[in-house]
């Protein structure tokens, strides 16, 4: 793989979504729908999803993509492959709260190497670069031209005052139940794959997820957290979280910062 390409390649593209998605953001109409599993679909997926995958299938012929939006891509696979949500949190753009992002990654040997995370309506862009080094870019964000990158990397926690973040539209008891186990001393609330950002930044040393994911919704921003020095854990086993499982369904699992003393899982 030509990473100096793949990384600016995903880059560009998920700008250009994100483009898309805020056109359709601002509209009266978003075109919402109801996919068969009862999760909501919007024009905007939609948009993203063809300029994702027109994007990466003209530079990248020969690798595997899977993507949310096209069935037609969960097939099993064998080896490296691409892997695209257009649109996570989908439920945040509906009510228009800014939490959703574009999300594109590349899995090598079942772990996701390369990602990008791009968060259009809060203007923030985390990606990896060729080295698999994460950096978060400031700036306009020109999908021709890249900014101002500044490296980030996960901080140094103490166990006795962690800053924990979970997800702000499937928080539940037994989310609840985990953080109580833990001395906290902040607490905070996010939709979409940015909370693996925010503990790649530093912002949050712990961000436990029990309830289903894909594979889809975590693989780049796993990349992102992985490239700031981060770890993503299954929460039964504490083992890496990896990818390409059968039906791309992710058990629950653990995004932390190094130091961060993991409840083992009751």
């Amino acid at each position: 793989m030509d990473f100096d390409r793949l990384s600016e390649t995903m880059r560009r593209l998920a700008i250009e979504a994100g483009e898309a998605i805020m056109e359709i953001y601002r509209a009266p109409d978003l075109g919402v729908e109801t996919k068969a599993d009862d999760s909501p679909v919007t024009k905007a997926d939609l948009a993203a999803d063809r300029i994702i995958s027109d994007g990466l299938r003209a530079a990248f012929p020969d690798v595997p993509l899977v993507t949310e939006e096209q069935a037609a891509t969960h097939g099993a696979l064998h080896g490296d492959f691409l892997i695209v949500d257009p649109l996570d949190g989908t439920k945040e753009f509906v009510q228009r709260r800014g939490d959703f992002t574009v999300n594109i990654a590349f899995v090598q040997g079942g772990v996701p190497t390369r990602g990008v995370v791009y968060a259009p309506a809060k203007e923030r862009l985390f990606y990896t670069n060729a080295l698999g080094q994460t950096v978060e870019e400031d700036g306009t964000h020109d999908p021709s031209r890249v900014g101002f990158s500044v490296p980030i990397r996960v901080a140094r926690p103490d166990n006795a005052a962690l800053r924990v973040v979970a997800s702000k539209s499937h928080r539940d008891a037994a989310t609840d139940a985990y953080i109580a186990g833990y001395q906290v001393a902040d607490f905070k609330s996010a939709g979409s794959s940015l909370k693996f950002c925010l503990v790649a930044t530093g912002e949050a040393d712990l961000y436990p997820r029990l309830g289903r994911t894909m594979e889809w919704d975590t693989a780049a921003g796993q990349a992102v957290l992985l490239g700031a020095g981060g770890r993503v854990v299954r929460f039964d086993s504490h083992a890496p979280l990896l990818y390409g499982k059968p039906g791309y369904e992710n058990p629950f699992f653990i995004a932390h910062a190094p130091g961060v003393d993991l409840i083992p899982a009751g």
